[in-house]
C-alpha cells in the first residue's frame, strides 16, 4: 500500500488528500492550474500505484468548486484508473458533491457517471 499522497489546495489546484491507511480519498477546491498536465501526472501515477494494493473498499468524495475542460479530462482518467480496481473484487464508488446553483459542475458529473462503471452519487450541497 502506497503512503498517503497530500497537495495543500491553491487559488487554482484542488487539495487532495488521498489516506489509503485511514481509507480517505478527497478531492476538494478549484481544479484549473496553468499546468494540468504537471499537476496530475503525479497524482495518477501514485493512484496506479495504489491500484496494485487497494483497499477492500475505496470511497473517494469530490467537492470540485470549479475545473476546467482539461483538469476534468485528468479527473475523468483518475476515475477509470479507480475502475480498474473493480475487477480485483473490491468496491469503488465516488461521491460528487456540487453546489445546487452550478449547473455546470452538476452536469459534468452527470457526464462522469454515465461513463463510468462504477457507483457515483451525484450529492448537492446544502
Amino acid at each position: 500500500m502506497p503512503d498517503k499522497f497530500f497537495f495543500e489546495g491553491t487559488e487554482d489546484k484542488p487539495q487532495i488528500n488521498f489516506d489509503p491507511r485511514n481509507n480517505l480519498f478527497e478531492i476538494t477546491g478549484n481544479s484549473f492550474p496553468e499546468e494540468s498536465t504537471n499537476f496530475y501526472i503525479p497524482v495518477l501515477h501514485w493512484l496506479d500505484n495504489y491500484t496494485k494494493n487497494p483497499n477492500e473498499s475505496t470511497h473517494l468524495i469530490c467537492k470540485i468548486e470549479y475545473l476546467n475542460s482539461l483538469s476534468a479530462k485528468f479527473i475523468f482518467e483518475l476515475f477509470l484508473i479507480l475502475q480498474k480496481i473493480t475487477s480485483t473484487g473490491k468496491t469503488v464508488r465516488v461521491s460528487w458533491y456540487y453546489n445546487p446553483n452550478d449547473d455546470f459542475i452538476e452536469e459534468k458529473g452527470a457526464e462522469f457517471k454515465s461513463a463510468l462503471e462504477i457507483p457515483f452519487n451525484l450529492i448537492p450541497l446544502n
